[in-house]
């Protein structure tokens, strides 16, 4: 039992998602056009992303480090679709429990302390918290679907995220906007990335394919 996921992303030729140039290739609406045909609701992120583009400045720090050290949730509000953000040892602020007027749910490990689960209550947030020294993703996924109903959700990015859930076998779809220009700048992540160098390739069927006047290519696989 989970959600059927989609990673929907906006990359350059070279694969390259870096977001203030994705921006810069593509000055139309196309990408979120897509992503709302999709048909997901609820968005997942990683940290990286959400601390650039939606958390605060700064990072929580607790008095208290004693860790959660079991498997829990808590559904702090009820709604059709959630922004999640992946953030292993939860030390990302918040403004509000409010994330492109959806309710946040941050999906942390065992690991991270009591305290933030406090913080993230005070705020009205919602939470889960499965696996040890990491994120239990396919632990988290059945949690997102059989407890805040969850039935279809798309990954939006980063690189490792994005890489995580393919790993993890998790990835039903892979929906990606191939903008009209090169990047080539080094040390700036892929779409897919962070994985051990002796994973042997992940084999995809292609689904459509549509392109756009301005050049940009939409390309949907459905994962092997």
């Amino acid at each position: 039992m989970r959600p059927y996921i989609i990673c929907h992303m906006m990359q350059s030729i070279d694969g390259r998602i870096d977001c203030a140039m994705t921006e810069k290739i593509d000055d139309t609406d196309h990408y979120y056009e897509a992503l709302d045909s999709l048909n997901c609701p609820s968005h997942l992120s990683g940290k990286i992303t959400m601390a650039m583009h939606e958390a605060l400045p700064g990072i929580f720090k607790a008095e208290d480090t004693t860790p959660i050290g079991e498997p829990s949730w808590h559904k702090a509000t009820e709604a059709e679709g959630y922004t999640g953000v992946v953030d292993t040892k939860g030390t990302l602020l918040w403004e509000s429990a409010m994330i492109e007027d959806k309710p946040l749910l941050c999906i942390v490990s065992q690991e991270a302390p009591k305290a933030y689960l406090d913080y993230l209550d005070g705020l009205g947030a919602s939470w889960i918290a499965v696996g040890k020294g990491k994120i239990d993703l396919s632990k988290a996924m059945e949690i997102l679907c059989r407890e805040f109903g969850v039935e279809r959700l798309a990954v939006v990015g980063g690189g490792h995220i994005n890489g995580s859930m393919l790993d993890a076998g998790l990835l039903d779809e892979v929906s990606i906007m191939i903008g009209p220009a090169i990047d080539g700048r080094q040390g700036f992540a892929a779409v897919f990335d962070g994985l051990p160098t002796d994973r042997e390739p992940f084999m995809l069927t292609i689904k459509d394919l549509k392109q756009y006047p301005e050049g940009t290519i939409w390309l949907r696989y459905a994962v092997k």
